[in-house]
């Protein structure tokens, strides 16, 4: 727990119940991204993910013009598509945007944090989770990388040497077969 019993990154951290904001709009979206740091960082997270999963919401922000309490999911299927088709992302480029877009968005959906009710309270509406499995890329493969640029891609060029170390005494499994085979052994 925090400060008077908040969270990190809960909203009665970041805005002062009662109090008129000059800019309402963009203060409540700067502490919603406070708290979405202060958050991750909580949990232990290095600083440069978080620094990258805020930029990502900020573009995500400036594409769709609009505060995340006016967020769709259109808006998050235009955006992932342009990034694709229009900036040439590769894949995991996009998984990890979409991602960062997700956790944000389940941040400020999450009534722990309160700012469901901030923004209702504020703005006559509340953000909605607009990342799902069905409107985001499905991780696949183990490896998402260039064929070129994966490990174990080429064929060996010698022998291959083998894991098992070289059979000092007959193996457990071929002395009971053995045994079991011989003459009086009972079946």
């Amino acid at each position: 727990m925090g400060f008077n019993g908040a969270i990190p990154g809960a909203a009665r951290l970041h805005l002062v119940d009662g109090v008129a904001l000059l800019r309402p709009e963009e203060q409540v979206f700067t502490a919603m991204l406070t708290g979405f740091a202060n958050r991750q960082l909580a949990r232990n997270l290095a600083r440069t993910p978080v620094e990258g999963r805020e930029n990502t919401v900020k573009a995500f922000a400036a594409y769709v013009n609009t505060y995340p309490w006016h967020w769709t999911l259109a808006m998050v299927d235009e955006w992932l598509g342009d990034l694709r088709s229009l900036r040439d992302l590769r894949r995991s480029t996009i998984r990890s945007y979409s991602e960062a877009i997700r956790a944000f968005c389940h941040f400020v959906t999450d009534p722990l944090y309160d700012w469901a009710a901030t923004c209702e309270e504020r703005f006559g509406t509340h953000p909605v989770q607009g990342v799902h499995e069905w409107n985001t890329a499905v991780h696949v493969q183990d490896n998402e990388s260039d064929a070129k640029k994966r490990a174990f891609t080429k064929a060996p060029t010698g022998p291959v040497p083998s894991s098992r170390p070289a059979p000092s005494s007959p193996s457990l499994s071929v002395c009971l077969r053995q045994s079991s085979l011989a003459p009086g052994a009972r079946s």
